[in-house]
């Protein structure tokens, strides 16, 4: 009877103090909302300049989800259709890529079969005016909410061509665009295929499916499959799930997510035929794949059904879901975290008042693959083969930032005709693009170059001037001398970079995508793994 009694004590106090909690909290938030109210209403009334109420309570909303962690975002009613590109892979309006170059927005990237291609409008095209209204000095973003709308809706636009010099009026109507997730996919050589991934947005597993399948007919004696998901930010979590589903049996659990509210808790097992469980796989990932991305590659991992190869991911474990807010706008909020069938949790970080911090690895469990491999959690995903991160070199990076690259280009095509087939573009005339480099006065500032202005200031600073100042000079000399140099120096990557930019003017996202397989070294890795049996099978012992 006495222990009932306790018992029964007991449960009355966690229950008092359950709800002295919640009253607490619940206090909390009243009184914090309340004070939020009214510093907004004294700051609009009273403050002494005119003050737009929405921007002043925009920046409190952002300051709010900014503190939590970089995925929990408000999304305003001006921000609903890029949200929607970015999880849905498509939208309503003219379909390509623009930026802002010299005093107009600029076509850079048409997407097949979209409004602009239809309408006769090519990458290095300048959108002179928009419905009559002249585009002079507009940003990117600008011209970019002008041109979105309703598909079927009209459009006209004044068009210049750099190439030609020439002006002309183009009408057009909108569309549903839908940009392609699944670019380029092919036989790489030895019997090995290849399928790139960009996005999970809808339809993704199906059209790997069909594209695996061409594979498949196109040779027979395939003999191994690379996926390619590097730079994939992620997506869909149903495409990730059917992805895996396509190389892991029916039934089998791939992925679950735990979170504070437990009833929203959810296993997600495969749920349809597998396509081939047998052939070897190699899933390529960098510090650019993400969410979508690394539950695939973790899975495969997981299950030990393929080699995880290239650095190490981005580390994105944390779940969003969309809540409507009114008024056309809404917040996405993290509401719980992606784990793997090893049992770990893929997210790389823990946020602090909003600031990622890393977690050592002597913080990481431990847990173990199906044959028992040894696997971390946190930190994303560790590849089985690591590959060095290739750089691009700075001269590049800078002819590419400086649209140097991306013009020259659009004058090298303009006479061109469209070649059958993609494998038969080569460019060769390096010179021409040389003397055109000369001729733009390409200037740009290396990371050793604004170290040495910041070491000479110290100097100065410090009184040592004299110290430094012939052998600063002498160095300066050196490092200019390298630079003219740059571009000889990479003369291999930058006829890459242009081929690549070729391609994409006459088979846009597929011939960029085949053009980057182009002297890649981490594909050639992937193959090495595919074409040795013995070391592909060591792996995943």
């Amino acid at each position: 009877m006495i222990k009932k009694l306790v018992a029964l004590l007991l449960i009355c106090s966690m229950a008092m103090s359950f709800s002295v909690y919640n009253n607490d909290k619940l206090y909390e938030i009243s009184k914090n909302i309340e004070i939020f109210v009214k510093v907004y209403k004294e700051l609009n009334h009273n403050y002494v300049d005119d003050l737009d109420p929405g921007k002043l309570m925009r920046t409190g909303i952002d300051a709010m989800v900014e503190s939590l962690d970089p995925y929990t975002n408000y999304i305003s009613e001006s921000q609903v259709e890029s949200y929607r590109i970015n999880t849905e892979g498509k939208y309503q309006g003219i379909g390509g890529i623009v930026k802002q170059i010299g005093d107009y927005v600029t076509i850079v990237e048409p997407y097949e079969n979209s409004p602009l291609v239809e309408a006769g409008i090519i990458a290095g095209d300048q959108v002179v005016s928009i419905n009559g209204k002249s585009t002079k000095g507009k940003s990117t973003e600008e011209v970019t909410q002008f041109v979105r709308g309703v598909a079927g809706t009209n459009l006209d636009l004044k068009i210049k061509r750099p190439s030609t010099g020439k002006q002309f009026d183009v009408s057009l109507e909108r569309g549903s665009v839908k940009i392609p997730n699944v670019p380029y996919s092919g036989i790489v050589r030895n019997h090995i295929g290849y399928i790139s991934l960009t996005t999970f947005t809808p339809d993704a597993a199906k059209n790997i499916r069909k594209a695996f399948n061409e594979l498949k007919d196109e040779d027979e004696n395939l003999e191994g499959l690379i996926l390619d998901l590097r730079d994939n930010g992620g997506g869909l979590l149903r495409e990730a799930i059917s992805i895996c589903n396509i190389f892991v049996p029916k039934g089998e659990e791939v992925v679950f997510t735990r979170g504070k509210v437990k009833e929203r808790d959810r296993n997600f097992p495969t749920t349809m035929d597998p396509l081939d469980l047998e052939i070897p796989l190699v899933v390529m990932v960098n510090k650019s794949s993400a969410s979508a991305s690394e539950i695939v590659s973790g899975v495969i991992q997981d299950l030990d059904r393929g080699v995880i190869l290239g650095q190490r991911s981005f580390g994105k474990g944390l779940v969003q879901n969309t809540m409507d807010l009114g008024y056309n706008s809404r917040i996405k909020l993290t509401t719980s975290k992606y784990y793997i069938p090893s049992g770990r949790c893929i997210q790389g970080k823990e946020y602090e008042d909003g600031e990622p911090v890393d977690i050592p690895d002597s913080e990481r469990a431990a847990f173990k693959t199906r044959n028992g491999r040894p696997v971390l959690d946190g930190g994303g995903v560790t590849p089985d083969v690591k590959l060095k991160d290739p750089k691009v070199p700075v001269v590049l990076k800078n002819l590419k930032d400086q649209d140097i690259l991306f013009n020259y280009v659009t004058e090298y095509v303009k006479d061109k005709t469209a070649p059958e087939e993609i494998e038969t573009i080569v460019f060769s005339d390096f010179d021409s693009f040389k003397a055109y480099v000369k001729k733009q006065n390409f200037e740009y500032e290396t990371d050793t170059e604004k170290k040495l202005a910041e070491l000479k200031e110290a100097f100065e600073n410090d009184g040592y001037s004299d110290l430094l100042n012939t052998d600063l000079e002498a160095l300066k000399q050196k490092i200019a001398s390298e630079k003219m140099a740059a571009i000889e120096k990479n003369k291999k990557e930058i006829i890459n970079a242009i081929q690549e930019d070729i391609s994409s003017r006459f088979f846009y996202q597929k011939g960029k995508a085949f053009q980057k397989l182009a002297d890649d070294y981490e594909i050639d890795e992937a193959i090495n793994v595919l074409t040795d049996k013995e070391k592909y099978k060591s792996l995943l012992k």
